[in-house]
C-alpha cells in the first residue's frame, strides 16, 4: 500500500472511530458500521498503478448494500470497471498532502466564537456564528508523523469570511504540536481551492463508489 494512502487510512479510522483496517493483498478493508456505510474497501495503489482486474475482482465479490470502494483513479476510468449495481460519484476526490509547520492562525472574525478540544486522539474545531449556530467545523487525527484532516465544513451562509482557513490552520497547528509533520486529507472539488491556497498539493484522484443492490 502506498505510504500516503496508508497514512490516510490510519488517520481516517481514528477520526471516524471505525474498526482497525484489515490488510488485503490489494489494500485494506475497514468496517465502519453505519447503515449507509457498512464497510469500505480501499485500494492501496494510485493512478496507473491501480490494476483493473483487481478492482473488478474485489467489486465482483461484493453482494450487500452500502459497501463502498475507494479507488485512487479518475471516476471516468473506474466507471468502466464496475457494473450497474454500483453508484459512482461523478466528481473526483483528491488525495492531498501538506508539510505541517508552526503557523500563524487567523484572527476569529468579530462576533464568531472558536472552540477547540481533543478526545480519543482527535482534535476538533468548532466555529459558532454570532447567533450560536454552527458556522464551520473540522477535525484532525494525528497518527505519528502524519495527521489526517477530516470533515472540514463551512455552512453556506458563512462562506468567504475566512472561516475555512481559520479551521484548517488551527487544526494543522494542533497536529504539529503533537508531533505530526505531514498533513493528509481527501478533498472535494469544492474544497480543493481552499486547501491549495493553504499549501496543500493533490497527489492522486479518488473515486468513491457505493454498492446499491436495493433500488433507492
Amino acid at each position: 500500500m502506498e505510504a500516503t494512502v496508508r497514512a490516510w487510512v490510519d488517520g481516517w479510522v481514528v477520526s471516524r472511530g471505525a474498526a482497525p483496517p484489515v490488510a488485503e493483498p490489494w489494500g485494506c478493508t475497514i468496517d465502519v458500521g453505519a447503515f449507509g456505510h457498512v464497510t469500505r474497501h480501499v485500494f492501496g495503489a494510485t493512478g496507473g498503478n491501480l490494476d483493473e482486474s483487481t478492482v473488478r475482482k474485489v467489486a465482483g465479490d461484493v453482494t450487500g448494500d452500502a459497501v463502498w470502494l475507494k479507488a485512487f483513479q479518475d471516476p471516468s476510468v473506474v466507471a468502466g470497471w464496475l457494473d450497474e449495481s454500483w453508484w459512482i460519484d461523478p466528481e473526483p476526490g483528491y488525495l492531498m498532502t501538506v508539510p505541517l509547520t508552526a503557523d500563524d492562525v487567523p484572527d476569529v472574525p468579530d462576533g464568531y466564537r472558536l472552540r477547540t478540544w481533543s478526545r480519543g486522539g482527535v482534535t476538533r474545531v468548532l466555529v459558532a456564528a454570532p447567533d450560536g449556530s454552527l458556522a464551520a467545523r473540522g477535525q484532525i487525527a494525528p497518527t505519528g508523523a502524519t495527521a489526517v484532516a477530516d470533515q472540514i465544513e463551512t455552512a453556506p451562509g458563512h462562506r468567504r469570511r475566512g472561516l475555512g482557513s481559520l479551521v484548517m490552520r488551527t487544526l494543522q497547528n494542533a497536529a504539529f504540536q503533537q508531533g505530526a509533520r505531514t498533513g493528509v486529507l481527501s478533498g472535494t472539488p469544492a474544497g480543493r481551492g481552499l486547501y491549495e491556497a493553504l499549501g496543500w498539493e493533490a497527489t492522486a484522484l479518488l473515486t468513491s463508489a457505493r454498492h446499491d443492490v436495493t433500488p433507492a
